[in-house]
């Protein structure tokens, strides 16, 4: 079940919200983990099971971890949760990524497991290690209650695609939080902005981009078309996912980390990851690279710390050479920006252009199938290869979605949310903004029954 969709929003949606707020307040987390395992099972029960086995498993070795007054002993619970943690998101993600390595460098005809990939798998794992390593650490006490810890790691809002909610950003809301009337309409406007995101704005320029697939007739004009839909794509994707699930926590009472903070206006790289995933970059810097001592060691071990993070950041993302590639160009960048303090003294405007256009290169890398078309895709945005400069396909689609493109770079600013704020402060904010939370909300459903589908991106992570 996605967000995006009309059982989502007309069936499942109105009736946890309608049972949430007639229990009493102890049940509240009940209600929040049965519904969120009918959510994450709608498509796959079978997947279940690896879901109640996680829970469980984080559930006992958080208490043991507690429970323990020898450092060895706590130190073991530690590592039998990472380590089997760690095992089963790389049997599921990664078994065959490395058995094809393995045939392409051997020769050899290693049979693929061709697991099924669970859905947000890299999310809540991610989220179930902060909470052991953070126990461990002394930062959190132990959940004592099982069905509030399971509410924790299977809470449907935040479950498949983010953001990377840690136990000790709402250890204290699953024990007491509060509820009104304002943070359950702040929470419902904004899950339908973040709504409006994926389907107006990602879904449209996620077509453009099956259209140029789909084309015989590319031009360094199409390419480059497609690099700025895809990248506008991702970001009102992933955003959007974040908007809704931090809004649908708001409803029922959380305070969900912020994800993104208008990464398309920084200047410069090290900016951008300030920016861009933030709950994702947090969580590589405090269990990754400071544990591996960060850029207190030698010169050359901080070179290897961030190579490290950056390629586990890349893998984290898929299982394929192209994302390694991806993480590791990042990586190299934000030594050089290191290395280079100057970069810093340049205008503004061209730290800006250099920024967007080092991302815009990277989603083409990031959004090849392979490493072989990620590197076509990247000569024909230069026109090697005899690309030619212009088609006329891509004269049709530069006029069919001009108003698209100049939409989505609008919201990629602060621009829409500076105008809508202003309109709110005035005497007709109060009749206009609920009017066009509504037409957003019916023009979203228009397109889900009209039959437009384009699963999240960040579901295949």
């Amino acid at each position: 079940m996605v967000f995006s969709s009309i059982p989502f929003l007309y069936y499942f949606l109105p009736a946890v919200i309608g049972v949430y707020f007639l229990v009493p307040r102890k049940l509240k987390n009940t209600v929040l983990l049965l519904f969120s395992l009918v959510f994450y099972g709608w498509g796959e029960p079978k997947l279940l099971a690896l879901m109640v086995f996680t829970i469980v498993l984080f559930w006992g070795c958080g208490l043991a971890i507690g429970a323990s007054g020898e450092q060895g002993r706590r130190k073991f619970w530690l590592l039998t949760s990472v380590v089997i943690s760690v095992a089963l998101l790389g049997l599921f993600k990664y078994a065959d990524f490395f058995i094809g390595t393995f045939n392409s460098l051997t020769g050899l005809g290693v049979p693929m497991l061709r697991l099924a990939l669970p859905v947000g798998i890299s999310f809540y794992t991610f989220q179930c290690l902060s909470y052991t390593i953070d126990v461990y650490r002394g930062t959190v006490p132990p959940q004592r209650n099982i069905l509030s810890f399971g509410a924790y790691v299977s809470m449907f809002p935040q479950l498949i695609a983010g953001p990377i909610v840690r136990y000790s950003d709402i250890a204290r809301q699953l024990e007491d939080r509060s509820h009104s009337m304002e943070g359950f309409f702040g929470g419902l406007r904004r899950f339908l902005v973040g709504l409006g995101k994926k389907v107006i704005l990602a879904d449209n320029l996620a077509l453009l981009v099956s259209q140029f697939r789909a084309s015989e007739e590319k031009s360094v004009l199409f390419f480059w078309m497609y690099a700025l839909a895809f990248t506008l794509n991702i970001y009102f994707d992933f955003s959007g996912y974040s908007d809704m699930a931090i809004g649908l926590g708001r409803i029922f009472g959380f305070r969900f980390p912020e994800n993104f903070n208008y990464p398309y206006l920084s200047g410069s790289i090290t900016e951008f990851w300030r920016r861009w995933h933030m709950t994702l970059g947090g969580w590589f810097r405090d269990y990754i690279y400071i544990p591996m001592g960060g850029n207190r060691v030698s010169k050359k071990r901080w070179v290897l710390n961030i190579l490290t993070v950056w390629m586990l950041t890349g893998l984290w993302h898929g299982a394929a050479w192209n994302f390694v590639l991806w993480g590791l160009l990042f990586g190299l960048l934000l030594m050089v920006e290191k290395w280079i303090p100057k970069l810093k003294n340049l205008p503004g405007i061209l730290r800006h252009i250099y920024v967007m256009l080092v991302v815009m290169l990277s989603f083409v890398l990031f959004n090849g199938e392979s490493i072989a078309q990620a590197g076509a895709d990247l000569a024909g945005l230069f026109g090697i290869g005899g690309v030619p400069l212009v088609s006329e396909s891509a004269l049709y689609y530069l006029k069919s979605c001009t108003v698209l493109f100049l939409v989505g770079i609008a919201g990629t600013t602060p621009a829409v949310k500076l105008a809508a704020d202003k309109i709110d402060r005035t005497k007709a904010g109060a009749v206009l903004e609920p009017l066009t939370l509504l037409l957003l909300l019916l023009i979203c459903t228009a397109y889900l029954v009209d039959g437009s589908f384009s699963p999240f991106l960040y579901f295949r992570f």
